[in-house]
């Protein structure tokens, strides 16, 4: 039977086989399988999660924008080098999602850090600045 190893250490080896460019798809087989075989399946989310911090740390980031419609190129753009200047990562990485419930404007999710700048986020603390008056 397959040793015991941290959830942080499987996440570092994932984390540094990103950053030199390795074999990733044999790097998530290994990963898959060592899972399966301690029965730790379930800590799949929680070990991305924690490569994600990782290369965060490492100046690599990864997250993703919500908007409530298609965004610019210009306004990707400077949405990346937002993300990039209040980051401080090398290289930043976005995926792009639509949600009309959002209404407009955008929201960033990184590892650790969250940016709303949604119309939806706007109303709601206004209601909320409105119910403690």
């Amino acid at each position: 039977m397959a040793r015991r190893v941290s959830r942080r250490v499987l996440a570092e080896h994932v984390a540094d086989v990103i950053v030199s460019g390795g074999d990733l798809s044999l790097t998530t087989q290994q990963l898959a399988a060592h899972l399966v075989v301690t029965r730790r399946t379930k800590e799949l989310d929680m070990i991305m999660r924690d490569v994600s911090f990782i290369l965060s740390d490492k100046g690599i980031v990864s997250g993703s924008v919500l908007s409530a419609h298609e965004l610019t190129e210009s306004t990707k753009q400077a949405i990346q080098e937002y993300v990039a200047d209040v980051s401080k990562a090398k290289s930043v990485t976005l995926s792009y999602q639509l949600d009309p419930a959002v209404i407009g404007g955008y929201k960033v999710s990184l590892p650790g850090l969250q940016i709303d700048r949604t119309i939806s986020h706007q109303l709601t603390q206004l209601k909320t600045r409105f119910k403690k008056v």
